[in-house]
């Protein structure tokens, strides 16, 4: 299938010739579709607390995170343009006429650009705006007045001013305060401080970025950082990281065959979030809280997430102390009939590990061997929230092709909507998951556990995309919140609407969660 050059190609990115032929494979036969079996519910795989069990959990965070070296991972790569896409359709069109004027006053719905320009002056950039457009001899109100908005969308937009389309995420004025306005990565910083430091005062945050941005967000960091080391009393120990090459994938055409570009090389694409698992399992983190870089809230509204944040917190310690002490028994091997059965106990109810009805014909030795290498693995505690409509992967209970049942975030995309039982399971579906997860990546004995073990291949999706003007089938690895932490110990919490505030649209930020 591949000539000397394409071998070259491939060996030059780290990718194994073999790995690209399973990539090429599944774009052949397809993933299988997930089977959902039930969604984790309240007592049916989903912990909800009450106020006093919440804080509980957070003060035995408090009192036991020195004992720990926390981490806290920003996925920080995505780019911002798709925010705007309202915007630059809306760009290339107005030209003023009267027909453009009746069409923009036609349209007052929450997206529409006709809210963002009456809304203006409430966006966190504003200022700066208005000061791009004033050193370009132009006044931002009289523009409005007018009805310039091709002008003040140039400026907004494109390198010919702040050129916000080309920056990540990560790098935009997301909130007002009355001494100035924060990047969405300020508040990350600000995040951390509260719930991502150790006992001498080191706060550690690390970012996945594109290369391209990687300097812009070294320079934003170095000029921030002090200001909240000084207000907040911490150091900050900031790294970075890029996806790796040897996580892309192949792109095939509408025939299965390697996708060439005009030159003749194969195009090989970034391989979606799940290639982040990489980048996690180079990490010396212990306990790794995860969150996307655009949910984030200003100062005002951060009380019940840094609450939240120590409630899963505290879960995760209190479950992974109990459960390494049952492993230091089970490695011993010399474990009574009685602990086998406390121990049993504990996996099924507090882990949502599930047990197959063989297990009880298991001699004692091999019941031991079931248990410490079910228990053996990484824990993730995830946060969920009460589903009002909003898109995104859910808790569900699941069967593999063993009829192993075990707890996933499940995305829409590997759910099949012919199938009636499947789409009934999900139409029962009362939570989803707004990314919000606390990691134990360290086994019983304090070594690393090797992350990439734990990734079920068969959980990636295919897209359809074009290049060139020509159709193309892309594949993304399984997702890292999803497939890539499949054989993860999972454990599903209820936490508050208000821990979920992505920005997906700009006018997101108007919101009054933003404001």
């Amino acid at each position: 299938m591949f000539t000397a050059k394409d071998l070259q190609q491939i060996k030059k990115k780290g990718i194994a010739p073999e790995t690209v032929e399973k990539q090429i494979d599944h774009f052949k036969k397809g993933f299988p579709f997930i089977n959902l079996v039930a969604p984790a519910t309240k007592k049916k795989g989903l912990h909800c607390y009450s106020e006093t069990e919440a804080a509980g959990l957070a003060a035995y965070f408090d009192e036991h995170f020195a004992d720990y070296e926390l981490l806290k991972f920003v996925p920080a790569s995505g780019a911002a343009s798709r925010m705007f896409k309202a915007l630059f359709e809306f760009m290339e069109t107005w030209q003023g006429t009267p027909e453009d004027k009746e069409k923009f006053e036609a349209d007052k719905s929450f997206n529409s650009p006709y809210n963002f320009f009456v809304n203006i002056r409430k966006f966190a950039f504003y200022k700066k705006l208005k000061k791009t457009l004033e050193d370009a001899g132009y006044s931002l109100d009289s523009l409005v007045e007018k009805k310039d908005f091709k002008t003040i969308l140039e400026y907004f937009l494109t390198g010919k001013g702040m050129g916000y389309a080309q920056l990540p995420k990560g790098l935009l004025l997301f909130h007002d305060y009355e001494d100035e306005p924060r990047l969405a990565v300020e508040e990350h910083l600000v995040e951390g401080a509260h719930y991502a430091t150790d006992k001498k005062g080191v706060t550690r945050l690390h970012l996945t970025v594109s290369p391209d941005h990687l300097q812009k967000f070294e320079n934003a960091v170095a000029t921030k950082k002090g200001k909240y080391e000084k207000k907040y009393e911490v150091t900050f120990d900031i790294s970075f990281s890029q996806q790796k090459p040897s996580t892309d994938t192949v792109a095939v055409d509408m025939n299965n065959e390697p996708f060439r570009d005009d030159d003749g090389t194969i195009l090989f694409r970034p391989g979606g979030h799940g290639a982040l698992i990489e980048n996690l399992n180079d990490l010396n983190g212990e306990i790794v809280f995860i969150k996307n870089i655009d949910n984030v809230v200003p100062d005002r509204l951060k009380g019940e997430t840094y609450l939240y944040k120590k409630v899963i917190g505290g879960l995760l310690m209190k479950l992974q102390e109990k459960n390494f002490e049952y492993l230091e028994m089970l490695e011993d091997g010399n474990v009574s009939k009685e602990e086998r059965q406390e121990i049993r106990e504990f996996a099924e109810k507090e882990l949502n590990i599930f047990f197959p009805a063989a297990y009880d014909g298991y001699d004692d030795m091999e019941q031991v061997d079931f248990l410490y290498n079910k228990m053996n693995r990484p824990m993730r505690v995830c946060g969920m929230v009460k589903n009002e409509g909003e898109p995104g992967g859910g808790p569900f209970w699941v069967t593999d092709e063993n009829d192993n049942l075990s707890l996933q975030i499940v995305e829409s995309s590997q759910i099949n909507f012919d199938d009636p039982k499947q789409k009934e399971i999900v139409s029962r579906s009362t939570h989803f998951n707004p990314v919000d997860l606390v990691c134990g990546v360290r086994d019983f004995k304090g070594e690393q556990f090797d992350l990439k073990e734990y990734v079920d291949p068969e959980t990636g999706f295919i897209s359809i995309k074009s290049k060139n003007g020509k159709a193309l089938k892309a594949q993304e690895l399984p997702g890292l919140w999803n497939g890539a932490m499949a054989d993860w110990i999972t454990v599903f919490v209820e936490t508050p609407l208000i821990t979920f505030n992505p920005v997906k649209t700009i006018n997101d930020l108007l919101r009054p969660q933003h404001q």
